[in-house]
């Protein structure tokens, strides 16, 4: 890392002096590893290791509590109102939910326990999911775009169970 900032160091000073004395990088005398760090350095991209799922501007224990009960109520209740993005980020998780009723086991069944907040929700879950999604592999709830909140002007979404 300090390497790396060295480098950016000599190559900012490297173009002051070529944009002063009408010089061009390449006519200096630089090591490889300089010039290859500048290069790299102009297209920076960064990986999005760990990044599924949006932040929605919340720390991370209440995003976690968000998005659990957002889970519990789309459950609950088929259909739900929220915004665009908040949809988009609970579909993975109400998928997953649904998933492990299907498997039906008992650890399915903890897990699902341990993220949901009603127990008994949990267990009609159990009983009705494998019949009604058998022939579904996946994809079990839809996000529909609607007009936006007033207010501010945000990005409504229903999210809903097919």
């Amino acid at each position: 890392m300090q390497m790396q900032m060295q480098a950016l160091r000599f190559a900012v000073m490297a173009a002051l002096l070529a944009v002063s004395s009408g010089f061009s990088l390449s006519s200096l005398p630089v090591c490889g590893a300089v010039r290859s760090t500048t290069n790299a350095l102009s297209s920076l991209e960064m990986m999005r290791h760990r990044k599924k799922d949006p932040k929605l501007a919340l720390p991370a224990d209440q995003r976690k509590a968000l998005l659990r009960s957002l889970t519990t109520e789309t459950i609950r209740h088929g259909r739900i109102t929220t915004t665009l993005v908040r949809a988009k980020a609970v579909r993975s998780h109400v998928d997953k939910m649904i998933g492990l009723a299907k498997d039906g086991s008992l650890s399915a069944r903890r897990q699902a326990l341990g993220w949901m907040y009603d127990k008994e929700l949990v267990h009609a879950l159990f009983e009705q999911a494998p019949e009604r999604y058998a022939e579904r592999e996946g994809g079990y709830t839809r996000v529909l775009r609607t007009m936006p909140r007033k207010g501010d002007n945000a990005k409504m979404g229903i999210i809903e169970l097919v």
